[in-house]
Formats: C-alpha cells, sequence, structure tokens
C-alpha cells in the first residue's frame, strides 16, 4: 500500500528519488502530457458550460484520479516513490525545507523574469525545459510570496473542513458548500491561493510544468479525506444527473469509465502519513 508522508519528513534519499523519477518522466515526454492535460481542462472548465477538472463538484474526485495517474507513472520508475503532500499550513514561508536546493528549489530571481535559479529543476542543468505553457520562456518561473498574499492558515483550513454540505447549485465558482471553498473562489480561497502564493507557472493553467503542484494537490486530496472523516453522512452531491457537471455515477473525461463514485475511499489506493500535518479533531 503506498503511503504518502510531508514533504517535511522525507529524508534525504527519499526526496533524491522522488526528484530523480520527476525527472526521468520529464526526459521521456510523460510528464509533459500531464501538464498539457491540466492546461487544457482549466482552459474550457467554465461556469457556465461542461466543467470537469474545474469549478464544479468533480474538482476533488477528478484531481485525486489525475494524482493517482501520475503516482503510479512515478512508480514505473521507482516502485518506492510516493507522492509527498506539502503542508501548507505549516511550510508557510520561501525558506521552508521544500524550497531548499536539493529538492524543489527556491523562488526566481524577479530581474530574469521570475526563471527559477537553483535545485533539479533550474533551466541551467538542461533537464527541466518548459514545452507547455502559456508563453515562450523555456524555464520553469516562480516568485514565492510575491502576489502580497499568505499562505491559508490551519484555522481557516478547519473553518472550511467544519463545513457539511459538500457542495449547492449552481455547482459552479459561486457555489457554497465545502467543495467550493476548498478550491478557492468562495471564502479564504485556499487551494486557489496557494497557487497564486507560489506564482509563476502555478499561477496558470499549465501549473503543474512546477513540480511542487503535486504536492499541493496531494495535501488538497487530504483535506478531502480529512473531511470526509468529519462527515460520514454528507455524501457527494450532485447525486443525480444535473447539466453541465459530473454527478456521482457519471463518467470523468479524459477517462471513460471513472466516476466521482469510483474516487470516495482513497484506502483503495494509498494512506497517508500525518505526521507534521494539520491537526485532526476526534
Amino acid at each position: 500500500m503506498t503511503v504518502r508522508k510531508s514533504q517535511a519528513a522525507l529524508t534525504a534519499d527519499e526526496k533524491r528519488a522522488f526528484t530523480n523519477a520527476l525527472l526521468e518522466l520529464k526526459r521521456t515526454g510523460v510528464y509533459d502530457r500531464f501538464v498539457t492535460t491540466h492546461n487544457a481542462f482549466l482552459r474550457t472548465d467554465s461556469d457556465f458550460g461542461d466543467r470537469v477538472g474545474h469549478r464544479g463538484p468533480s474538482f476533488l474526485p477528478w484531481h485525486r484520479r489525475f494524482l493517482l495517474d501520475f503516482e503510479a507513472e512515478l512508480q514505473k520508475v521507482d516502485p518506492k516513490v510516493a507522492l509527498p503532500y506539502w503542508d501548507w499550513t505549516v511550510d508557510r514561508t520561501p525558506t521552508s525545507s521544500l524550497w531548499a536546493p536539493d529538492f524543489m528549489g527556491g523562488t526566481g530571481r524577479r530581474q530574469d523574469n521570475d526563471q527559477v535559479l537553483d535545485g533539479p529543476f533550474a533551466y541551467s542543468g538542461r533537464r527541466w525545459n518548459i514545452t507547455v505553457g502559456v508563453d515562450t520562456y523555456p524555464f520553469l518561473r516562480r516568485s514565492l510570496g510575491a502576489g502580497g498574499v499568505q499562505l491559508p492558515t490551519k484555522a481557516e483550513v478547519n473553518a472550511v473542513l467544519d463545513m457539511p454540505e459538500y457542495d449547492a447549485a449552481p455547482w459552479n465558482s459561486s457555489s457554497g458548500g465545502f467543495r467550493n471553498h476548498l478550491e478557492g473562489w468562495r471564502g479564504t480561497g485556499l487551494h486557489n491561493r496557494v497557487h497564486v502564493w507560489v506564482g509563476g507557472h502555478m499561477g496558470t493553467g499549465a501549473s503543474p510544468n512546477d513540480p511542487v503542484f503535486w504536492m499541493h494537490h496531494a495535501f488538497v486530496d487530504m483535506l478531502w479525506a480529512e473531511w470526509q472523516r468529519r462527515h460520514p453522512k454528507s455524501p457527494y452531491l450532485p447525486a443525480a444527473a444535473t447539466p453541465n457537471v459530473v454527478d456521482l455515477r457519471r463518467p470523468m473525461r479524459p477517462w471513460n469509465n471513472v466516476t466521482p463514485a469510483d474516487m470516495l475511499d482513497h484506502r483503495r489506493f494509498y494512506t497517508f502519513d500525518t505526521e507534521g500535518a494539520a491537526p485532526r479533531r476526534p
């Protein structure tokens, strides 16, 4: 059984194995296929049209499946690798170990168009060329904290985890409920605010160009699992067919046979090592 750990708890060998697997997927072209898929869905998901990966109830099960597929590719390279999660309620500054030269590398240099200059994904190493993007820059870009926002706090996370209803009509970015507040279109902006805080590629539809994307979404996925634990009688909604959104039993594109119902129990696929993560309530 795969165990996902906090990035802060990874050993030096685990960090090296994870980054090496990422670099290998980049070398073979597998990595960029995931970037392309995410970018395509974010650009076409719409409040007033079809929405699958974003702005609707299937945001969480869609990304759970997306991460599972990516983790499976990592494990083809190294069976011991699992996706770490980044608890941004704890590791909150540009000096956190996450951004060290032996792991993700640091923030970009402003005078160089926010180019990341250190770590295994720096362009100087010629192993992390950006080929799927929203601009012509061939290098990874970041601007940690430059947007003037702060990363979400534990109190903000707990307030969203206390919401008893998964989602609500009109099932888009104006909805009430847990999903939309976690996704960040309402309330304190949790998931969306982290993308803005990291900046650079993380602020675009091609956000998986930055490998921190996977750790960010692994933590969002963990928060969904914690919400499910706190609200065992609160179901995924909508349960019945609803225009433009993915109900409980409807397949989610791009998969032909994966529904939100298939993604409700993460324990079929992996568990979380919660040491050092946001506190759980009884």
